[in-house]
C-alpha cells in the first residue's frame, strides 16, 4: 500500500506535467505505472486524477471564462466560441461511450502499442511543427464551428493511448489554420468538458470496483496533477508561441524509443 501511494503521488506529478502538452499523459502513466509496478483497479487511477488537472485550467482561466459566459448574450464571438468548444467534444462523447470497453479492456492493457504510439506521434508532430501554414486564426476564439468540429473528429484518435489528446487537437489545429498559440488555447477549453466528461463516464463505469486504498491513491494523484498542471498551463502558451512544439516532438520520440527496447527486453 505504501509503495503504491508513493507511486500515486509520482504519477500525479506526471499527469499534471503532461496533461496540456502534446506528449500523451495517458501513454506516460500507463507506461509508468507498467515499470513502477502500480495496481489501477479498472485503470480508473489514470483517467480520475486527469480531475486535477481540471480544476488546474479552470483556475488558471476563470477569468477567462468568466467573460466569455458573461458576454454570450450580447457577443456573437463568445456565441460562437461556446457552441465551437460544445461541437468539437459532441465526437469524442459518442466515440468514448462506444468503446470504452475496447480502450481501457485492450488498449489500456498494451504497453507496446504506447510506446509505439508515441514515436510515431512524435515524428507528425515534429513534421506539422516544420510545415510552412500561414495561419488564418490568431485567437482561440476565432476558430470557426465547422473548424471546431474537425478538430473534434480528429481529437477522437487519442482514444489510442500514446496519441495525445492535446497532441491531436493540437496537430489538427495547426493544419486546420490556427497559429501555435490559439491551437494550443483551443486545445486547453476542448480539454475542459472531455476531460470532466471523462471523469464522470469512468468514475460511473467503476464505482464498484473502487476500495478505500484505490480511492486514497487518486486523492494522492489529484493533488499532484493539480499542482504541477497549473505550473505547466502558466507556462506552456508563451514557450509554444516562441518556440513551436519540436522539443515535445522528440521528447515523444526518445521516451517511446526507451520505453519500446525496455519492453522488447522484457521488463
Amino acid at each position: 500500500m505504501e509503495h503504491n501511494t508513493i507511486v500515486a503521488a509520482i504519477l500525479g506529478l506526471l499527469e499534471g506535467l503532461t496533461e496540456f502538452i502534446p506528449v500523451s499523459s495517458t501513454g506516460h502513466l500507463l507506461l509508468a505505472g507498467h515499470f513502477l509496478g502500480f495496481d489501477s483497479p479498472g485503470r480508473a487511477f489514470e483517467v480520475l486524477i486527469q480531475a486535477g488537472a481540471i480544476l488546474a485550467i479552470l483556475g488558471v482561466y476563470a477569468t477567462r471564462l468568466w467573460q466569455i459566459f458573461s458576454t454570450a448574450g450580447s457577443d456573437p464571438r463568445s456565441r460562437r466560441f461556446i457552441l465551437a468548444v460544445l461541437v468539437a467534444f459532441l465526437p469524442a462523447v459518442i466515440i468514448g461511450v462506444m468503446a470504452h470497453g475496447i480502450i481501457k479492456n485492450i488498449l489500456f492493457e498494451t504497453p507496446m502499442l504506447v510506446a509505439v504510439m508515441l514515436i510515431i506521434g512524435g515524428f507528425i508532430l515534429l513534421w506539422v511543427d516544420r510545415m510552412d501554414i500561414t495561419p488564418r486564426y490568431h485567437a482561440a476564439e476565432d476558430i470557426p464551428v465547422g473548424t471546431a468540429f474537425k478538430i473534434g473528429l480528429i481529437q477522437c484518435l487519442a482514444m489510442i493511448p500514446g496519441v495525445s489528446r492535446s497532441g491531436s487537437t493540437i496537430t489538427g489545429a495547426l493544419l486546420l489554420g490556427a497559429d501555435k498559440r490559439a491551437a494550443a488555447e483551443f486545445s486547453f477549453f476542448l480539454s475542459m468538458p472531455t476531460m470532466l466528461g471523462a471523469f464522470c463516464y469512468d468514475l460511473y463505469k467503476n464505482k464498484d470496483i473502487l476500495d478505500a486504498a484505490a480511492l486514497g491513491n487518486i486523492v494522492v494523484g489529484f493533488i499532484g496533477a493539480f499542482i504541477s498542471a497549473v505550473i505547466v498551463v502558466r507556462w506552456l502558451l508563451n514557450y509554444v508561441s516562441a518556440h513551436g512544439y519540436a522539443f515535445f516532438a522528440w521528447w515523444r520520440i526518445i521516451v517511446g524509443s526507451v520505453a519500446l527496447l525496455a519492453l522488447l527486453a522484457g521488463w
